[in-house]
C-alpha cells in the first residue's frame, strides 16, 4: 500500500503550517528520549505537532519496536518483519516518564501480528512499571486490535489504564486503501469491550482521504452508538511521496461542523481541527 504514487501535489494551506521545534525544553525531550534508545510516534509518524509537544515536555511513547507488521496506506511508520522482543522497553520508557515529571502519559505501539499475544505482555508490563515508577501520572493507551483476539485485550485492560484509546482512522468504504489488515467493525467491537468493562474510551479519525463529510458524520455516530467517550478528527497530511496523496484539504469551518455533530451527540468530549491528532492535547481532552 505504500507504493501510491502521487499524481497531483496540494498547495499546504496557511493553516496547516507550523513552526519549526526551538527551545530548551524540546531539546531536553529530545536527549531523554534518545539516550533511553525509546521511540515516539512524533517521530515515527512524523507528526507535524512534535515540536509545539516537545517543547512543553509532552510525547507518545511507542513500544514494541518501530517496525510494523501492518501497510497502512497513510502511515510513515516502517513497514516490515519486527526484530526481536525488547523486554527491558517497559522499564526504560517508565524511567523516561519519571525523568520528565509527566502527570500524562501517551503509550502507543506498532502492531506485532507475528506475536501470538500480539505483544500485550509487554504493553501490560509497560503499564505496570510506569504506574510504580510514576504512581501520580494517568495513563492513556493508544492500542492496536490485536486482530479480535480479545484475550490479548484483557490482558492490556487487566493492567488498568486510564484511558483506553484505540482509533477507527478512516470511513468504513476506504479501508481497503487506507487500512487494509483493519476491519471497521472489528475495531467499533473493541472499543464496546473496553467500554463494557468500565473503562473511559477514545477514538479518532482522519479526514482528507476520500470521505464524503457525510460519511465522517455516520462515523460519529456508530462511535456514539459504541460508548465511546472522546473522539478526535485531524487532517491527513501524505508524509511521502510513496504513502496515499491528501485528496482534499478540509477547512477549519468544516472541522468545526464535525465539532458541532460531535457535540450534538453528547461525547464528553470531541477535539476536531487541522492539526488535531489522537494524542494532541491529550491530558486536557481527557479533563485530567
Amino acid at each position: 500500500m505504500k507504493n501510491v504514487i502521487q499524481t497531483e501535489k496540494k498547495n499546504k494551506p496557511e493553516w496547516l503550517k507550523v513552526k519549526l521545534p526551538t527551545g530548551q525544553a524540546y531539546w531536553d525531550m529530545k536527549d531523554i528520549v534518545d539516550r533511553n534508545d525509546l521511540h515516539t510516534v512524533c517521530e515515527s509518524a512524523a507528526c507535524p505537532n512534535r515540536g509545539e509537544c516537545w517543547s512543553t515536555g509532552t510525547a507518545t511513547f511507542m513500544i514494541l519496536g518501530n517496525i510494523c507488521t501492518r501497510s497502512c496506506g497513510f502511515c510513515n511508520v516502517i513497514t516490515g518483519r519486527p526484530t526481536e522482543l525488547d523486554l527491558d522497553e517497559p522499564r526504560r520508557v517508565a524511567d523516561a516518564i519519571n525523568k520528565l515529571g509527566l502527570k500524562y502519559v501517551v503509550i502507543t505501539s506498532v502492531n506485532r501480528d507475528e506475536l501470538a499475544d500480539g505483544g500485550a505482555g509487554v504493553w501490560a508490563e509497560t503499564i505496570r512499571q510506569v504506574r510504580e515508577k510514576n504512581p501520580s501520572a494517568e495513563i492513556e493507551v493508544l492500542i492496536p486490535d490485536f486482530m479480535g483476539e480479545w484475550k490479548n485485550l484483557d490482558i492490556v485492560l487487566d493492567a488498568r489504564p486510564d484511558v483506553l484509546n484505540h482509533n477507527i482512522e478512516t470511513v468504513p468504504r476506504l479501508y481497503r486503501t487506507v487500512r487494509p489488515q483493519g476491519k471497521y467493525q472489528r475495531s467499533l467491537e473493541l472499543l464496546q469491550k473496553a467500554k463494557d468493562r468500565g473503562f473511559t474510551t477514545k477514538s479518532g479519525l482522519m479526514v482528507g482521504l476520500g470521505e464524503q463529510d457525510e460519511e465522517v458524520m455516520q462515523v460519529l455516530h456508530d462511535l456514539k452508538a459504541h460508548n465511546v467517550d472522546l473522539v478526535t478528527i485531524g487532517q491527513y497530511m501524505q508524509p511521502t511521496p510513496r504513502h496515499l496523496p491528501v485528496d482534499r484539504y478540509v477547512t477549519p469551518v468544516s472541522f468545526k461542523l464535525f465539532e458541532i455533530a460531535g457535540k450534538q451527540l453528547e461525547f464528553r468530549n470531541i477535539f476536531s481541527g487541522p492539526l488535531v491528532r489522537s494524542s494532541y492535547h491529550a491530558r486536557e481532552q481527557a479533563g485530567a
